[in-house]
């Protein structure tokens, strides 16, 4: 099994450690594993879909999909604090997982989750928080606008968040039209990022994306094979090319290295993203990526 290259103790320290060792506008992220990522900007603290349990390798043990770890956990969710906000993408566990979430709500008073409207009830009943810390979202796509009654961006605390839509193999919406699957623009004084959840190409998102001027993205490169029985993903080298399309001044890979039957090498990402000249930074799980004072013209 691969060990993070910081866990528990070392990575709770390097968390603390970046708080006062950079300049003020500087970001520092860390992967969790999947598509997990803890944000940390100016000592305000973002978590991106986390998932840091087990409880998707218990609930499939016994199936003909076993859920087996090839990545060990980088941190007990209970010991992560002064958390702003959680975002979930979508509905799936490894995006919404209750172990993850009612732990981070213990630990964090006041804590928000921004997550698509269309899974509200989900959402709810896995983190346990009460409608007022609940922020859901909407985003218009190619031929709609969002959803009856709902919002396409927020602010909590320094963050602005604001959906994209995301297409885990379609666009998929709820009864009253509402996307069941998201990305987030989250901007930050001068940085702008992008995480997609899960999500294949479709028309428009480039596009968006290029106007958005994204600082870093964090894309899914474990792509999609019909025997694996699960919604696909980007493969590797739709992730670089996206990037190198949109403008995007670097991006991260991730969705890989947690499960071994939903996994892919990153090198076909590495590759692409070289023939492109597309800058990159592949981090390992527990890993940090430090970025200095970022403003574009």
């Amino acid at each position: 099994m691969i060990r993070p290259i910081q866990q528990d103790d070392v990575f709770l320290a390097d968390v603390d450690r970046a708080q006062g060792s950079a300049a003020p506008d500087s970001l520092h992220v860390w992967w969790l594993g999947q598509s997990g990522f803890l944000l940390q900007w100016q000592g305000h603290r973002l978590l991106l879909d986390p998932y840091l349990s087990d409880s998707l390798t218990r609930k499939y043990a016994a199936t003909d999909k076993p859920h087996v770890r090839m990545t060990e956990r980088v941190v007990d969710p209970s010991r992560l604090s002064g958390i702003t906000v959680v975002t979930a993408s979508h509905a799936h566990t490894d995006h919404l997982d209750p172990e993850t979430l009612v732990p981070l709500v213990r630990s964090n008073p006041g804590l928000c989750l921004v997550f698509p409207e269309a899974i509200r009830s989900l959402a709810a009943a896995r983190s346990g928080l009460p409608p007022e810390s609940m922020i859901g979202l909407d985003a218009p796509s190619p031929g709609r606008t969002v959803g009856p009654g709902s919002i396409s961006e927020a602010t909590v605390g320094p963050f602005r968040i604001q959906a994209v839509p995301a297409a885990h193999e379609a666009l998929d919406c709820d009864p009253q039209g509402r996307l069941s699957c998201l990305g987030f623009v989250i901007r930050m004084g001068s940085w702008t990022l992008y995480h997609s959840g899960d999500t294949i190409l479709f028309p428009g998102l480039t596009d968006y994306l290029r106007e958005a001027r994204i600082d870093l993205a964090f894309l899914p490169i474990n792509g999609r094979s019909a025997e694996r029985r699960v919604a696909g993903n980007l493969w590797g080298h739709e992730a670089a090319t996206l990037a190198h399309q949109a403008g995007m001044g670097s991006v991260v890979p991730c969705h890989y290295e947690l499960f071994e039957f939903n996994t892919a090498s990153p090198a076909e990402f590495e590759a692409r993203c070289q023939a492109l000249q597309q800058p990159y930074h592949r981090l390992q799980a527990g890993g940090r990526l430090t970025l200095g004072p970022r403003s574009r013209p």
